[in-house]
């Protein structure tokens, strides 16, 4: 019986730890070539010496279970870089099938305290780097649907969070980012469509090296040996199923996934609709709208991160 990957090649960006590097065993696992792409530097802000070995050790994980692996080290938000690793993917595999966007950097702080540089390079990472990934890949398959006169294979998997869904007071950079990721998504996966290329992104919640701090004492196991409820290897099976044929159907959807829990995120409804009685709208019909629809919400109707996260601690 074959593997659902197998034949198919992918790139996992970040991939050297944490989430990245549960995604690309787990689509090793299923039967992909995997190219695994991280820049190696140390801090989760992006700081320190860049080193090959993150990903290295990773792609060697993946040759000695049996599959096949290479490692690239590369800073992703640099356009030349991404050309290189989708270059990479098909000197080495023939093709490209699969694209897992992860690779990121943190620097929280309060949008009163955050330095341009701190918003700059969150953006960069996150946003830019998805963007740089996806329009190669892109072309690649545009290219090889012309060349073909039929549609291609391809699967692009975006990295989102819940902090654009809920809000996340000390991350208005990482939240922008985040939700750009989203909008990006949505678009791409119109634009690729006709080409036989799915977008989809999803908001993991996992204890990785970037969240150490945010998830501390929240869901932790319970018993030795037990599986984190926040462990990166609860969300790397969806990344497989969206990288898989199964997901054809497929597209412009946003997951939560964490520990045996995956929800479908629906995308924004009208709550409520209000028509002006005039030919336009004056300050004063708007006040004798709108503040009385607010004024009947529950008082300090806001999302409370746990609350959101359904997380508890203890």
């Amino acid at each position: 019986m074959s593997l659902p990957l197998e034949g198919l090649s992918a790139i996992v960006t970040g991939a050297g730890r944490g989430l990245g590097r549960a995604e690309a065993l787990e689509l090793a696992r299923l039967g992909a070539a995997v190219v695994v792409n991280d820049y190696g530097q140390p801090g989760r802000d992006g700081s320190g010496a860049a080193s090959a070995a993150p990903a290295e050790e990773v792609a060697a994980e993946i040759r000695r279970a049996g599959g096949r692996a290479v490692a690239h080290l590369g800073d992703i938000a640099d356009f030349e870089t991404a050309r290189a690793l989708t270059d990479l993917a098909v000197a080495e595999f023939g093709k490209l099938d699969v694209l897992v966007n992860n690779a990121g950097i943190l620097r929280d702080r309060m949008v009163f305290s955050m330095s341009e540089e701190e918003w700059d390079s969150v953006i960069r990472v996150h946003l830019k780097g998805h963007f740089n990934t996806t329009h190669f890949a892109a072309v690649h398959w545009r290219t090889r649907a012309k060349a073909g006169g039929t549609g291609v294979y391809g699967r692009i998997v975006n990295t989102s969070s819940e902090a654009f869904l809920a809000g996340s007071a000390g991350q208005p950079n990482y939240a922008a980012a985040k939700g750009g990721i989203v909008g990006l998504t949505t678009s791409t996966a119109l634009a690729l469509a006709r080409y036989g290329v799915t977008a989809n992104a999803i908001c993991p919640r996992a204890r990785t090296r970037m969240t150490e701090d945010v998830f501390a004492g929240f869901a932790e196991p319970t018993a030795e040996g037990d599986l984190d409820p926040l462990s990166p290897e609860h969300v790397a099976p969806l990344v497989g199923y969206l990288a898989s044929p199964a997901a054809a159907g497929v597209n412009g959807q946003l997951l939560v996934v964490h520990g045996g829990m995956v929800a479908i995120v629906d995308r924004p409804r009208v709550a409520a609709k209000f028509d002006t009685a005039k030919e336009a709208f004056t300050y004063e019909e708007l006040d004798g709208l709108l503040t009385p629809h607010y004024a009947s919400r529950p008082a300090g109707e806001t999302f409370a991160a746990s609350e959101v996260l359904g997380l508890k601690k203890g």
